[in-house]
């Protein structure tokens, strides 16, 4: 067994602000704290912040709070004295979930005092880039923000090796690690009482067929394509329903677009959920995941369903997909409405061929939280001894 260490677990995002890096750093810190030594979180500060509710050390720097739905704080890691209170915790590592200013604070710390420093890179950092910064100079200084934080790093981790080309298109060239995430949710049978009160609680009726989307709702997830298509298989006389599980910047705009497609009455919207154990319930009542984002590095909701025996039809050749078999694991389509439309009208009534791929998935692609992180504090020993070796 490896031994105990101190893990400085940076990320930007942190509860109240939810999203799949957040995720990951509350599964990271649990974990270590639980069995593997001690972690302490670093994030922004936020002013809707409830720290207390964790039994571990969360520390928090100067932010800039920006009041939007997605609740960011930007974090502003600039003074020394932020730099020193780092030092002074005696880390044995420093792991960053996002190059953003987290990152840049650990670059300002090690420049004090040398940390062996891994880089766990997420997302596709592009997409937002190119969507939200206006001009090409902000575009460059972005990019160039972003590529120095990473080249800083000791390690460079990724999620799947279908990031790696998001890492190319920032620039960097470098080695890297795939370092798979886990999921929080046990694997379990949701019970046949759960899932009859959540049928109550919408109106579903017996042996309706439930498609179930579960993340931000933002246009660049592909959300479009998930309308369209079941604008489509409406159109040819199929029944369904389509749950909408979370929140995001584009809510609204989705609603809009859900109303012009003649899809009130066949879409539930539960709005932003919290509480674990009722994600589940919506995991467990639903037939099919279906997330076709080719945004998304990795897809934590993909194993997600998978604990519940809930497969998912996921877009051939994303991130999402990797390790997917299809008919046996999960189901892939192209990347169109046509595909997605024609697939679910191929299965969504084959409820012997959705239980047989529900069940492969969970117990073939379900990976645990604990199994996750065992093999990320492994290599976080191989890390310092390289630094240490190097340093020497």
């Amino acid at each position: 067994m490896d031994k105990t260490l101190k893990v400085g677990i940076g990320t930007d995002a942190f509860p109240p602000t939810t999203d799949g890096i957040s995720n990951v750093a509350q599964n990271y810190a649990a974990e270590i704290n639980k069995r593997l030594g001690e972690a302490v979180i670093i994030t922004p500060k936020n002013p809707n912040q409830l720290d207390y509710k964790y039994n571990y050390e969360i520390f928090r720097y100067k932010s800039w709070w920006v009041p939007s739905k997605e609740g960011y704080s930007i974090g502003w890691p600039f003074k020394d004295e932020l730099h020193q209170k780092i030092i002074d915790m005696n880390f044995d590592i420093l792991h960053s979930h996002a190059p953003l200013a987290t990152s840049y604070y650990f670059r300002r710390v090690v420049e004090k005092k040398p940390i062996p420093v891994v880089l766990t890179y997420h997302t596709k950092y592009e997409y937002d880039i190119d969507r939200r910064v206006p001009t090409k100079p902000a575009r460059d200084f972005a990019y160039h923000f972003l590529l120095n934080n990473i080249n800083a790093a000791d390690e460079v981790w990724v999620t799947s090796e279908g990031t790696v080309d998001s890492l190319r298109k920032i620039g960097y060239q470098g080695d890297y690690v795939v370092m798979p995430n886990g999921c929080d949710l046990p694997k379990t049978d949701v019970s046949e009482e759960d899932i009859a009160m959540i049928k109550r609680k919408h109106n579903v009726p017996e042996n309706m067929p439930i498609f179930l989307y579960t993340g931000r709702m933002i246009w660049y997830k592909n959300i479009e394509l998930i309308l369209e298509a079941c604008s489509k298989l409406k159109s040819d006389g199929k029944v369904f329903r389509l749950i909408m599980l979370g929140f995001g910047a584009d809510e609204n705009a989705i609603k809009r677009r859900v109303n012009k497609l003649g899809l009130k009455d066949y879409v539930i919207w539960t709005g932003k959920i919290l509480d674990r154990k009722e994600i589940q319930g919506y995991y467990g009542i639903s037939d099919i995941l279906l997330f076709p984002s080719v945004f998304d590095t990795n897809g934590l909701v993909v194993r997600e369903a998978a604990a519940c025996a809930t497969p998912s039809l996921l877009v051939r050749d994303s991130c999402a997909s990797e390790g997917i078999e299809d008919g046996k694991t999960g189901f892939l389509c192209m990347e169109s409405s046509h595909s997605i439309a024609k697939t679910l009208a191929s299965i969504m009534e084959n409820k012997e061929l959705l239980n047989f791929v529900g069940n492969n998935a969970q117990n073939e692609i379900y990976i645990s939280w604990e199994d996750a992180v065992d093999k990320a504090f492994h290599r976080y020993h191989k890390v310092i001894e390289d630094f240490n070796s190097k340093n020497r």
